[in-house]
């Protein structure tokens, strides 16, 4: 069989978007002669009729209205690989990588790179989560093109821009405490149950993370099956604010914050690696989040 070309394609997409040979033959800038020639042969070649010629109108058949479907499948592929070519071409990156950290609100850190990647859709996003010093460790090791999590302050080897603070909130479930929330101390606390997240890192940071030494633990893998752990009253520990303020509010958890367990305030950041190069698209993804930290913040 001898191989269809683009040209044929698209005369027949064009025959069928323009509504007639004549339509189409001013649409493509050819004559009405050279078209149907064109038609005339695409059929010899397919061997079967694409339109039903009895009427006034052209009319696909039914072959050539399931012929036309793939048809534009592969000129839909091939405008895009175009596309892409001349994206690759320009020096702009066809990945970026990025991590989201457990701590990050995830439908206000996803909705970012939503915006700025449905405006580049020739860069695909290759997308991770990971938790504590994971993010870190694949920044500095090249693994990534940005993170957003929190960093160690002072960290050098970053470049950060601020994005939001989260506080974490020591909260367990009514009940769960033993003893009066103004009574819970360190002693008291070991006793009990502690949830805590698993560090995704290959080679883990030794880092405490409010983790009390001697106490039971139980080590879940994200935020979100912590807090389930939390409000079935398995274990206590530290949550996001944005996380449990529902629950904070409706008495399913209590804070016990108090002089002895006071959580903390993290910043979360988008942060890169210094002394990195980067690519137009990087660079621009930059740009967009430097925007974002620019803007006032209604919340804390």
């Amino acid at each position: 069989m001898t191989p269809l070309s683009l040209a044929q394609l698209r005369a027949l997409d064009a025959i069928v978007s323009a509504g007639s040979l004549q339509a189409a033959a001013i649409k493509l800038g050819r004559t009405h002669p050279t078209l149907h020639a064109a038609l005339n042969s695409m059929e010899q070649i397919i061997g079967f009729k694409l339109f039903d010629r009895t009427g006034y109108r052209l009319a696909l058949t039914p072959a050539g209205s399931a012929f036309l479907q793939r048809a534009r499948r592969v000129l839909s592929e091939t405008d895009d690989l175009k596309a892409f070519a001349k994206h690759v071409a320009a020096g702009e990156e066809s990945e970026l990588r990025v991590v989201v950290g457990d701590l990050s609100p995830l439908p206000e850190m996803l909705g970012l790179l939503k915006t700025f990647f449905a405006a580049q859709p020739q860069t695909r996003l290759h997308l991770q989560f990971e938790t504590l010093s994971a993010p870190w460790e694949l920044l500095v090791d090249d693994r990534v093109d940005l993170i957003l999590h929190h960093v160690p302050d002072g960290d050098a080897r970053f470049e950060t821009l601020p994005l939001r603070r989260v506080t974490l909130i020591p909260v367990a479930a009514p009940g769960f405490l033993p003893f009066p929330i103004a009574a819970a101390r360190v002693e008291r606390m070991r006793d009990l149950v502690q949830c805590v997240i698993r560090d995704s890192a290959t080679n883990p940071l030794p880092r405490n993370y409010f983790v009390l030494e001697g106490a039971r633990t139980c080590t879940v893998s994200d935020q979100m099956m912590k807090k389930e752990v939390i409000v079935q009253g398995l274990g206590w520990g530290h949550m996001p604010d944005y996380l449990v303020a529902d629950e904070l509010a409706d008495g399913t958890l209590i804070s016990f914050a108090n002089e002895n367990f006071r959580g903390s305030v993290v910043r979360l950041v988008a942060a890169r690696k210094v002394g990195r190069p980067h690519g137009p698209i990087a660079a621009k993804l930059w740009d967009v989040l430097r925007a974002q930290s620019r803007r006032p913040k209604t919340r804390s």
